[in-house]
């Protein structure tokens, strides 16, 4: 199942998250087979205001044990997250095999 994650900043969280994402970044990596894409939100003036994921886990379950040991949870940097699933079918610039069914 794909994920994508929509994690918002708590209001002036700016230095927090810059303090916090070298365990986010490690985090990522240690996390990288489920992850398909990520990077930071940005304000009009360029500034990070929260993160985007879309990644890959069994279910719902694995997501949410993710989620409780992601840093930027733990320190409280994220204050608003939306979940939904998601199908993807390009990766990487390829067609996936694994696509869903809508019949």
């Amino acid at each position: 199942m794909q994920f994508v994650i929509k994690a918002y900043d708590g209001e002036g969280m700016l230095a927090k998250r810059m303090e916090v994402r070298p365990r986010h970044l490690e985090c990522m990596i240690k996390m990288s087979k489920h992850v398909i894409c990520a990077g930071g939100l940005l304000d009009k003036d360029c500034k990070m205001k929260g993160s985007l994921l879309v990644m890959e886990f069994q279910g719902r379950e694995e997501l949410d044990e993710y989620l409780a040991q992601e840093p930027y949870m733990l320190e409280h940097v994220w204050e608003k997250i939306e979940i939904e699933r998601m199908n993807v079918v390009i990766d990487n610039g390829e067609l996936r095999s694994n696509q869903m069914s809508f019949n």
